[in-house]
């Protein structure tokens, strides 16, 4: 590990005070703050990091777009927050074009590689590999699809040239980040690290200790990659060294090869549906499949639409609602969801509106269903809910001074990803690859015999509840833009921010900040040391089965008014919003 002293810093930012460590979640919580509601008259970025705000900020400043702005975030969180996203994982990206008046949804999902099965994650005796162990095999890595969306997105949105947008990254790749307390948290008594000897050997010293809060790190192999990419473009990726760097990362320890040349060349970013609902004044928008964020929030809002949730924020009354919405909204999301490519997505027919009038008659106000919800429509794909696995991801939102807005969800998935460091010969440092693949269902059909539509194939994207949002008010400009990280449960914080939002008429610190309630077809779960024991009093008088649990989101939100934009991040992380 490279670790030059505090006194080395750059001129910034205050952190906030050193993290919990959380087991349960490997990107766990930071302690909850208050969030900073801030302000500006023609552009903003909301990030989960201040030195990736800063980023994005220097670039709309210097007349960059939106876009510009959020890939320089982009590939700075790559940097500060190896634990969430970076070169080694995807994105989903929904973007507006202002001139157009148009929203575009692009996928950069990582693929599972020619060699998969569906029995991928079994083992011998066809049982479930175990989760921590999958996470850390080779076959945990899919390819990365994160360069080559950036690239498709700037080639369509972007303003300033290209090479200009790595200049941030790269310049505290090479002289150095201060080290946050979020990320010493989570480097602390990490199970994924510490199993792959080339990054303990740079994310740790000698005794096995972490960096302190503050220390500088430096990371020259992240630096060489991107002065490649700034350079050449996608091929210096995809081809050549770097492809084969991690191509040897993947398969290290492996007893025969998973991913292969072949099956980086072979990546290509998609763009894919855009879907949209009416929801009360405003036109919600969201990312299609293959990730379920997107439809599975517009299911929430379609049942929501046929109630009054009058407030005031968090009132019984309205969380009974969302959470029964919510369990209907995850028994169609786990039976049709997937990869479009592979599996027939009923998407018409799941945002029909009266098909959702059908839905919301299931929904009691004065008591909660009975049970788990069953999908709503002919059942042809088995139905299995999500694997236990923790995630690790991060979102953003922008937007610039022609009106022009991005929101964002980039990821790893577990923290750390596969713990998989991915290094050029000779330099220090790097970064890390996903381990996206454990997002695949691992039983490859369910009880019934019925082949689960989020079964692990070759080449096939595993299904995602990244949910990046993109709203339209009834001037069809943008009005707010959010999203989150936090596994299944982005799905629970979007929804819950979106009705905090528009139908509780909170600006975006107090809604990123209120407690968490959500069901994802099961249990309702509320946020932990939140003080809601009243609430849960109250929902399980109600007939909801109620649980507490730790809830680290990370809500990227800004708002449009007329007098400007206001915007806000998540007080459980180390986020900011910076605008002009």
């Amino acid at each position: 590990m490279l670790r030059l002293t505090a006194a080395l810093l750059l001129p910034l930012l205050l952190w906030p005070a050193v993290p919990r460590a959380d087991q349960a979640a490997p990107e766990g919580e930071t302690p909850l703050a208050v969030a900073q509601l801030a302000t500006a008259e023609r552009q903003m970025v909301v990030t989960a990091n201040p030195l990736a705000s800063a980023a994005g900020q220097e670039i709309l400043r210097a007349g960059g777009s939106a876009a510009d702005a959020a890939i320089a975030a982009l590939l700075v969180l790559g940097l500060v927050e190896p634990q969430s996203s970076g070169l080694g994982g995807g994105a989903y990206w929904l973007q507006f074009d202002a001139e157009a008046g148009a929203l575009h949804a692009y996928d950069g999902r990582e693929t599972a590689p020619a060699t998969a099965t569906p029995d991928w994650f079994l083992d011998a005796a066809g049982q479930e590999r175990d989760f921590l162990d999958a996470v850390k095999s080779g076959r945990s890595v899919g390819v990365p699809g994160y360069v080559a969306l950036l690239k498709l997105v700037h080639e369509r949105h972007g303003r300033l040239p290209w090479a200009e947008l790595f200049v941030p990254a790269v310049r505290l790749a090479e002289q150095g980040f201060p080290v946050s307390p979020r990320l010493v948290s989570l480097l602390t008594d990490d199970p994924v690290l510490a199993a792959n000897p080339a990054a303990a050997h740079f994310f740790y010293d000698s005794a096995g200790q972490p960096p302190r809060a503050g220390d500088i790190l430096v990371n020259p192999g992240y630096a060489a990659v991107l002065r490649r990419i700034a350079t050449e473009g996608p091929a210096a990726f995809y081809e050549g060294p770097v492809a084969e760097a991690i191509v040897a990362a993947a398969n290290a320890g492996e007893a025969s090869p998973t991913l292969s040349l072949a099956d980086l060349a072979a990546y290509w970013p998609k763009e894919r549906a855009v879907v949209c609902l009416a929801y009360r004044a405003y036109r919600v928008c969201g990312h299609g499949p293959s990730t379920s964020g997107g439809v599975a929030t517009l299911l929430i809002l379609g049942v929501l639409q046929h109630f009054s949730l009058p407030g005031p924020a968090m009132a019984v009354a309205d969380l009974h609602l969302l959470a029964e919405a919510s369990r209907l909204a995850f028994a169609d999301r786990n039976a049709y969801l997937a990869d479009p490519d592979f599996v027939p997505q009923p998407l018409a027919e799941l945002l029909d509106p009266a098909y959702l009038r059908q839905r919301a008659l299931l929904v009691s106000p004065d008591r909660a269903m009975s049970g788990k919800a069953s999908p709503g429509l002919p059942q042809k794909q088995g139905l299995l809910d999500d694997g236990v696995g923790p995630p690790s991801t991060s979102h953003l939102v922008v937007i610039d001074r022609w009106g022009d807005a991005v929101s964002v969800t980039a990821s790893i998935e577990s923290a750390f990803g596969s713990g998989r460091l991915v290094q050029l010969p000779g330099l220090a440092g790097g970064f890390l690859l996903n381990n996206e693949l454990t997002d695949f269902s691992f039983q490859p059909a369910d009880d019934a015999g019925l082949a689960i539509a989020n079964r692990v194939e070759p080449g096939k994207r595993p299904r995602s509840s990244m949910d990046p949002i993109i709203v339209l008010g009834g001037d069809g400009r943008v009005a707010f833009a959010l999203g989150s990280p936090g596994g299944s449960r982005i799905i629970g914080y979007v929804a819950e921010a979106l009705v905090a939002l528009i139908d509780w008429n909170l600006d975006p610190a107090a809604a990123a900040s209120l407690p968490h309630v959500l069901n994802r077809n099961g249990k309702t779960e509320l946020e932990e040391d939140r003080e809601l024991e009243p609430l849960a009093a109250a929902l399980t008088a109600l007939g909801h089965e109620t649980v507490f649990a730790g809830m680290s989101s990370g809500l990227s939100i800004l708002k449009v008014t007329p007098d400007g934009i206001q915007g806000a991040a998540d007080p459980r992380r180390e986020g900011i919003a910076l605008g002009d």
